[in-house]
């Protein structure tokens, strides 16, 4: 095996599930950036997931395993890409 395989970070697997629209499950989360009871976004395997609704707090985080509850009213789910320009200065003035 080359060295560089060895040093390839793994990727969670990543999934959604949504139940009634107040409890949402998710997989192959890696970071929460930011939340409050209107938003939550974190960082996925599959690019940044944003979470808009009212009432909405974190249920369980275990970011050993890549694992996020949220419950509260769901409206929005949506994803931004990964991408080498996305970090902070660029949302904050792209």
């Amino acid at each position: 095996m080359a060295y560089e395989e060895k040093m390839k970070p793994v990727r969670k697997p990543h999934t959604l599930s949504l139940d009634d629209r107040c409890r949402l499950s998710v997989t192959g989360v890696e970071e929460v950036e930011s939340f409050d009871e209107a938003e939550i976004i974190m960082n996925t395997a599959q690019g940044d997931l944003i979470v808009r609704g009212g009432g909405l707090h974190i249920g369980k985080i275990n970011l050993d395993v890549g694992e996020l509850r949220v419950e509260g009213t769901i409206n929005e789910l949506s994803y931004e890409d990964h991408t080498k320009s996305s970090g902070f200065w660029q949302r904050l003035f792209g």
